[in-house]
């Protein structure tokens, strides 16, 4: 009796770790499928996480209204990350555990990494709806971890391209923010592209987010002997909305240029009708009808859902990252990481966020897709167009 009933206890810890062991494929039996997010809903991401959480829950409600995926209902669980790259790990770990078939991590690589290099720990498939540092991919995170964004070489270039060929802007003045990689390394490859076309980037200044005062970049800015055609400034909210009106309020009237964290309300009515004009940025996409092919379908249902219009494309962000995830799941037609992984670099997605492609792990799991840019007039923004730029410099 006592050797039948240690064999049990023995037989029932052994199903235990080989379930524990398979984090990258869920067991058969279960009715839903997890999708984990550490998603940051409070802090200084919250502005691109918080509407991404938002979207993607919304994705999971209309494919569970279209039946699922592989017969089973999709269910994303996402732990607030807090703007701070070890809750964002932890929460990593806390989702594993919970044998999540896939993890949403925050959009940008200094919060987003420690959730993906968790997802990579357990074989599965971690993917950032807009992180663009190059550093967001296989070579640095591992072969089944993602980004959904444009690289920062790809966001730059396009900038650098949209003033040098279509605005004839031929000399610049960079302003770079210190705090994190994403802002770094998007002034850096835009200045790379830029020069690579022939144009004077006459001075490059640094700023820190969270100093809220401008006034020695302005001074020197101001007594530059040169004057640029206009100004690229790689920051985001709150301080951008404080640099942007500092430089208006000083009278000086070159117009902006910048990334996708312009591409925010808060910096929209911070600027407003006075301060936000003659304003441009590479982003996303854009929330407007026949913008890409389910842009409608999309906006009825958050409106359906929400009860108010789309105010942010980040929610795009998140709605496209639970689809990639899904289809990932219908085509490898498991929920193993590594067959997830294999199929996302075999698939071209269609999204809100436009025609996305991948390289396979060897080659960085580099991002190719379409860069939207969007122009600010009167604190309201317009579409400009898609575009694919030439030459992008090397990450």
């Amino acid at each position: 009796m006592k050797q039948s009933a240690l064999r049990l206890v023995v037989g029932i810890l052994t199903l235990s770790m080989l379930l524990t062991a398979c984090g990258g494929q869920q067991a058969a039996g279960g009715g839903t499928i997890k999708i984990g997010g550490s998603l940051c809903l409070t802090g200084i991401q919250a502005p691109l996480d918080e509407p991404a959480n938002r979207g993607a829950q919304l994705a999971v409600d209309y494919i569970n209204s279209q039946g699922g995926v592989l017969g089973k209902k999709l269910e994303f669980i996402n732990l607030d990350g807090k703007s701070d790259p070890v809750t964002v790990g932890n929460n990593g770990v806390q989702l594993v555990q919970e044998g999540v078939a896939a993890i949403v991590a925050p959009s940008d690589f200094d919060f987003g990494g420690p959730a993906s290099r968790e997802a990579q720990k357990a074989g599965i498939v971690g993917i950032s709806p807009a992180a663009s540092s190059p550093l967001y991919g296989s070579a640095t995170l591992g072969d089944k971890q993602f980004t959904m964004s444009m690289w920062n070489t790809t966001m730059g270039a396009a900038a650098a391209e949209y003033a040098y060929n279509t605005k004839g802007y031929r000399s610049v003045y960079v302003v770079t923010d210190t705090f994190i990689d994403y802002t770094k390394s998007l002034s850096r490859y835009f200045i790379a592209a830029f020069k690579h076309l022939g144009g004077d980037v006459i001075f490059e200044d640094n700023y820190t987010q969270g100093d809220q005062d401008f006034s020695a970049q302005l001074a020197r800015m101001k007594a530059s002997a040169k004057k640029p055609d206009f100004v690229y400034i790689s920051s985001y909210m709150p301080d951008l909305a404080t640099i942007i009106r500092t430089i208006r309020e000083a009278g000086l009237t070159y117009p902006v240029m910048g990334g996708d964290s312009y591409d925010d309300p808060g910096l929209f009515s911070a600027l407003g009708t006075q301060y936000g004009s003659d304003v441009y940025f590479v982003t996303h996409s854009f929330i407007a009808s026949g913008v890409t092919p389910d842009m409608d379908k999309f906006m009825q249902l958050y409106k359906a859902k929400y009860g108010k219009d789309v105010d942010t494309l980040w929610v795009a962000t998140g709605w496209d990252v639970i689809m990639i995830l899904a289809q990932a799941m219908k085509k490898a037609g498991t929920t193993d990481g590594a067959a997830m992984a294999k199929a996302m670099e075999t698939t071209e997605f269609s999204l809100l966020t436009g025609k996305l492609k991948w390289s396979d792990a060897a080659s960085g799991h580099t991002p190719d897709i379409e860069a939207p840019i969007v122009q600010l007039t009167g604190g309201k923004p317009t579409f400009i167009g898609w575009f694919r730029p030439a030459y992008l410099p090397p990450p």
